[in-house]
């Protein structure tokens, strides 16, 4: 159930950060924006198990939350600025917090029971990053980093004319496409892409499978009655009133 969670906050901050860079036209601020969406992708991939668990929709009510978290913050951040996003992102967290907070010392006075802090488990929760975590995430980005400067290199100085002409042709078509969507747009079509297309994938195949089934199952019948019909002197079944 934890890393279903840890999933569900993935996916959503991944969906955070990419719409943040792509909307935040600062110089500089796409540095940090890789760093943060590479290490949220090498923590997917760790936790790859629970990341398809959410796409295939194993558990619905957090896949919901996952699909529903993505999309309410992308969409957000299309019509409003990205502080405005982050300030009622915590704002909406504080109302939470502070009303359950709230709730709870009113019940604990009302019954004089001692239940103490009624968020105690995730106050004594450890989340400092260790060291090893942190070399771990830099080797990862090290690695994806080296590759993107030498394809760009290769790329960008034709060491290869036919990949330097795709890459040409690809850009090309991109203009078309970035003067229809920006990028906020692209990335709530890829959530919900996403999220789902393997869901019509697997009701598509269990229907095909239900579908397979009768007709294997129909078929002996369907044979028999025609040998029925086509034999002579084959006695038929009389309908019963």
């Amino acid at each position: 159930m934890l890393h279903c969670c840890d999933g569900v906050i993935g996916v959503a901050v991944l969906l955070l950060v990419l719409s943040i860079s792509v909307s935040f036209p600062v110089k500089g601020f796409w540095e940090p924006a890789v760093v943060l969406a590479s290490s949220w992708f090498w923590l997917i991939s760790e936790n790859m198990s629970a990341a398809s668990q959410l796409v295939h929709w194993r558990e619905p009510k957090k896949s919901g939350a996952a699909f529903g978290l993505s999309l309410l913050v992308l969409v957000s951040l299309a019509t409003l600025s990205v502080i405005s996003v982050l300030s009622y992102l915590l704002l909406a967290c504080l109302c939470v917090t502070i009303t359950f907070r709230v709730y709870k010392s009113v019940i604990q006075a009302v019954q004089k029971s001692n239940e103490g802090h009624p968020f105690r488990s995730l106050l004594e929760r450890d989340i400092s990053v260790s060291s090893e975590s942190v070399r771990q995430l830099a080797d990862q980005f090290l690695i994806h980093l080296n590759w993107f400067s030498n394809q760009t290199r290769r790329l960008l100085l034709v060491e290869d004319l036919v990949d330097s002409l795709k890459l040409a042709a690809v850009t090309w078509v991109m203009t078309y496409v970035g003067a229809v969507f920006n990028g906020v747009t692209i990335l709530i079509l890829a959530d919900i892409i996403f999220f789902t297309t393997p869901l019509i994938y697997q009701k598509k195949k269990v229907k095909t499978h239900l579908m397979s089934l009768s007709s294997t199952q129909s078929a002996p019948c369907l044979a028999q009655s025609v040998l029925q019909d086509k034999l002579p002197g084959a006695v038929k079944k009389s309908k019963v009133e």
